[in-house]
This record gives C-alpha cells, sequence and structure tokens, in this order.
C-alpha cells in the first residue's frame, strides 16, 4: 500500500495568533489537496486561534515541541494532554534547534517521543547531521544513533504511525539543499535502520521526510524520490509557495 504523503510547516517561532490567523485563511484555497496529509506545526500560542481557523478544511494542527511529564512544576512547558485537548494531532520532536540551542539530548527526546504516542499525538521526529559530519562520512553512523536513541521502547505498532523527518542541519534556513540524490540516500537510510530494528512491513509503513530548504521549485523532484514521503517546510511554509509545495 503506497505511503500517503505528508507536507508538514514548521513555523518556528514567527507568526503571532493574529497574524496566524490571517495567513491560515490566505492559504487555505492553496493548499487543498487530499492526496497529501497537510499539516501547519505552529507556536504555542497560536494552537488554539490556529485549530479554530482550519475548521472544515484539510488541514490539520501540530504543535513545535511537548514535556514528557503529565503535569506539575514545570514553568514554561506544555504537557501532550493540553496540546491534544487543543485540538493538535501532530508534535515536532528533537528538531535541530531544539537539540543544539536548548540542548536537548536523546534520552529526553525517547522519553518525548513514548509520552506523545500514549497521548495519541503523532511524533514528527527529526534527525540531521551538521556539515562537519558529513565531511567526515558518518553521516548515517549519527542518523542511525539518533533514531535508536530515540525510539528505545517503542513498538513496532507505535513506530508504524510516527513520522521520521530528515534535516541535515546545514540545509536548514542557508538556502543550501541537499541534492535529490543526498536526500534519498538517507531517507532509505533510515528506513534501512527501522527495518534492522524491526521488520520490513514496519519500515515501508513509516513515512519520512526531507526537510532543509524545500521550496516550490525542488519539492516534486525531492518528493518523486522512492523513500521520501514529504517535507517538513520551514520558510516557504510562511507565504503562498507552500501551496505550490502542497500541490507539487
Amino acid at each position: 500500500m503506497a505511503r500517503k504523503k505528508i507536507i508538514a510547516g514548521n513555523w518556528k517561532m514567527n507568526m503571532t495568533p493574529s497574524q496566524a490567523v490571517k495567513l491560515v485563511e490566505e492559504l487555505a484555497p492553496l493548499v487543498k489537496n487530499d492526496d497529501v496529509d497537510v499539516v501547519y506545526c505552529v507556536p504555542a500560542i497560536d494552537i488554539v486561534p490556529v485549530v479554530e481557523a482550519v475548521k472544515g478544511s484539510n488541514v490539520q494542527v501540530g504543535a513545535e515541541n511537548m514535556y514528557f511529564e503529565e503535569s506539575g512544576a514545570y514553568t514554561g512547558e506544555i504537557s501532550a494532554a493540553m496540546l491534544v485537548d487543543a485540538g493538535v494531532k501532530y508534535v515536532i520532536i528533537g528538531h535541530s534547534e531544539r537539540r543544539d540551542y536548548f540542548k536537548e539530548d536523546d534520552a529526553l527526546l525517547n522519553k518525548k517521543v513514548k509520552k506523545a504516542i500514549e497521548a495519541g499525538l503523532v511524533p514528527i521526529l527529526c534527525c540531521g547531521e551538521s556539515l562537519e559530519q558529513r565531511e567526515m562520512g558518518v553521516t548515517m553512523d549519527w542518523i542511525r544513533f539518533q533514531i535508536k536513541s530515540d525510539l528505545v521502547g517503542v513498538s513496532a505498532d507505535q513506530v508504524k504511525d510516527i513520522v521520521i523527518a530528515y534535516e541535515p542541519i546545514w540545509a536548514i534556513g542557508t538556502g543550501k539543499t541537499a541534492t535529490t540524490e543526498q536526500a534519498e540516500e538517507v531517507c532509505k537510510g533510515i528506513r534501512e535502520c527501522i527495518a534492522e530494528m524491526y521488520d520490513q512491513a514496519t519500515a515501508d509503513a513509516v513515512r519520512i521526510q526531507y526537510g532543509g530548504s524545500v521550496n516550490a521549485g525542488n519539492a516534486a523532484e525531492l518528493f518523486a524520490q522512492p523513500n521520501i514521503d514529504g517535507g517538513l517546510v520551514g520558510g516557504a511554509s510562511l507565504k503562498a509557495d507552500f501551496g505550490k509545495i502542497v500541490c507539487y
């Protein structure tokens, strides 16, 4: 059975609530495509108004982060239960910016993945290498380490429903994009890693996105690759070009 493409916008720290509602209303006619799952992953403060604004459309809402505890004295954090109650379906976990700027390690991310699944959220689990790691020739070693660490204790049935996003760190927000061949090679390697950890049927079910300067000009070629099941889109998701990516 063919995997349905999933194209998600990662808004990062952009858009006030009023700007967010205006943007989704502008994008609504441009992102109509029943052949793909369309997701807006928005800042926490935008979640409630955006969920309301996309009602009746083909768009689903994701969060950019969450904490693994149910509740308690964790000032500034947001729980999985809060996200579910607000109408969120997806949550980005382990984006390179969270790993780098906020020092989130794989042990923490593993807890987040398991909590998200337990709550009924779909994790968009990010992985990726730095330019230094690519030049050292350890890209797949590093990616495999991330995937294996982040999925400790996660069952095959649970893994089938998650989304893995491969984002080479050197291609995020830089305008540089991995070549189609480079992106496909790593996404294929991720699928092989999942097959080794679980089985081929599980690997065949997992959707793997490419992220890193995806734009209207390169989306179709990237998404045509056998192991690339859509994209995690940064800057281009904040403008009309996102419609061209969704309707590639």
